[in-house]
């Protein structure tokens, strides 16, 4: 067996991350393993959601998988539904439990991510809360960059839909 510090694999069950793991030294990582403390709100089978420690507002919440996974497009396609279903219980959570007039749902990959591991914010927010937020400097389309030519660039990268599943594929 593998030496390495023990960690929870996406059904809770301990154990080993395998020397050099990028989850070795992952801070978020280290919470689902129970190695760090966290203020936890849920946890389903593949997620745990808890207090940012850093929070913009009190209640801002962290949904992180239980899987080491950078980026969005890494959630395997079988555990997308139960990401987003928590993320939307989060989302009523925070409104109603703290009483918050709307959220922010926010999801950085890479640029801005500091934790390189998947997560998903959830924000409390309220009317003229002070947050002041990146939406700008806007840069608008124009004759040297025009709309269709960005959006080709996009259609020609975009992956297809997987086969099982319906919404994507129009199939339902």
């Amino acid at each position: 067996m593998p030496s390495g510090p023990a960690r929870r694999d996406s059904r809770g069950v301990r154990g080993v991350v395998p020397p050099g793991d990028p989850a070795d030294n992952c801070p978020f990582c280290a919470i689902i393993r129970g190695q760090s403390a966290a203020t936890v709100i849920t946890e389903t089978e593949n997620t745990l959601a808890f207090l940012d420690h850093r929070p913009l507002f009190r209640g801002h919440t962290l949904l992180v998988p239980k899987e080491h996974l950078t980026l969005l497009s890494d959630l395997p396609a079988e555990r997308a539904a139960e990401f987003l279903t928590t993320a939307q219980r989060l989302e009523r959570a925070v409104e109603d439990g703290l009483g918050a007039k709307g959220s922010m749902i926010l999801v950085n990959n890479v640029v801005s991510q500091s934790v390189p591991h998947l997560h998903m914010h959830v924000i409390p927010r309220n009317p003229k809360d002070g947050l002041r937020f990146w939406l700008g400097p806007r840069q608008s389309y124009d004759a040297a960059h025009p709309e269709e030519e960005f959006a080709e660039k996009i259609r020609a990268a975009l992956p297809l839909p997987l086969p099982h599943n319906p919404v994507a594929t129009g199939n339902i």
